[in-house]
C-alpha cells in the first residue's frame, strides 16, 4: 500500500508541476498546486489499491467456495 501511495504522490507531483509550468504560473504557485495534487493523488491511489485488493480477495473466496465440477470419463 505504501508503494501505491508513493507512486501516486510522484505521479501527482510531476503532473501538477508540468501543468503549472505549462500554464505559466509563478514558481510558488506551481509548487503549491503540485503539492496539493500530490496529496490528492496519493490518497486516490491508496483508495484504488484497497478496492483492487478487496476485489481480489472476494474473487479468491468465490473461487474457493465454488463446487468443483467432476471431470468427464475419458473415452477409451
Amino acid at each position: 500500500m505504501k508503494k501505491l501511495m508513493i507512486l501516486g504522490a510522484l505521479v501527482g507531483f510531476s503532473s501538477g508541476l508540468v501543468f503549472g509550468l505549462v500554464q505559466g504560473s509563478p514558481w510558488p504557485s506551481v509548487m503549491w498546486r503540485a503539492s496539493l495534487v500530490c496529496f490528492a493523488s496519493s490518497y486516490l491511489f491508496r483508495w484504488w489499491g484497497r478496492q483492487w485488493l478487496r476485489s481480489l480477495r472476494h474473487a479468491q473466496i468465490e473461487r474457493l467456495a465454488s463446487p468443483t465440477l467432476p471431470t468427464p470419463p475419458a473415452n477409451i
